[in-house]
């Protein structure tokens, strides 16, 4: 059950707006072995954000990306991707109707298979509000069952699955070759439902581990939407527990 884990820099936001470059050296140190992530911003050279990161031994393996970079865009976004030897392009989006469900599978469908021409997967990532119910489905089952499988896989989300109302590694075993990137945080005990470092609340993640295992899943991705502590200090203590868990493929 042991996996390479990667990054998402979402939770290393602030640290990446004072020292962009120098804030991955630090994530590379823990032990991470990849980031998500997309061009970046003005005044970093990708050249220079390349040559830095192959020093330091940091892979990119995705990039979240909004709807007009997976259409418009994806060109740019695509060349960027495979100039780092990444694959994976995600996109997260909110509907709220079963009719928006259906109009966005479609969508997804044109995109996936955009993406596959341009040798990239395209991948979903999940919030909680993808488990609200439709009569006897949920918003992501009839996004999954009208969307092509080869064209439209996921990056399970753990603790928004949680909070959504199922059973993360229970969720996550149906989606068997459906789910290269899984992304992993934990949950505080309580009703605020905070988020916490993983192996830190009350996830069952020798559970989720195991069904990641069975699922076919092929990277671990730490993120932590909001903490109470030092953001790196937060994510060392997520790498370190997956290390413990025997999580960790090095």
């Amino acid at each position: 059950m042991a996996f390479p884990v990667a990054l998402q820099p979402f939770t290393i936001r602030e640290e990446l707006d004072r020292d962009y470059l120098g804030a991955f050296e630090r994530v590379a140190r823990i032990g991470y072995a990849a980031v998500e992530i997309g061009p970046p911003p003005a005044g970093i050279e990708i050249a220079d954000m390349k040559a830095r990161f192959d020093r330091i031994g940091l892979q990119v393996i995705s990039a979240h990306a909004g709807i007009e970079q997976l259409t418009d865009g994806l060109d740019s976004l695509a060349d960027f991707l495979k100039l780092f030897g990444a694959k994976y392009a995600v996109l997260s989006h909110r509907f709220d109707t079963r009719e928006e469900v259906l109009e966005s599978a479609a969508l997804f469908n044109r995109i996936g298979e955009a993406c596959r021409a341009r040798g990239l997967q395209f991948l979903y990532h999940n919030h909680d509000w993808e488990f609200v119910r439709f009569g006897e489905e949920t918003a992501l089952d009839l996004l999954l069952r009208e969307t092509d499988p080869e064209l439209v896989k996921m990056e399970l989300d753990v603790y928004w699955a949680k909070i959504g109302g199922v059973e993360p590694a229970a969720y996550l075993r149906g989606l068997r070759g459906r789910c290269p990137l899984l992304h992993v945080k934990d949950m505080e005990p309580g009703d605020e439902q905070f988020f916490a470092e993983v192996g830190e609340g009350i996830l069952d993640f020798g559970d989720i581990l195991k069904a990641a295992e069975e699922a076919g899943t092929e990277w671990l991705v730490v993120e932590q939407d909001h903490c109470r502590r030092p953001v790196f200090d937060c994510i060392e203590t997520s790498y370190r527990n997956l290390q413990r868990m025997g999580a960790v493929r090095t």
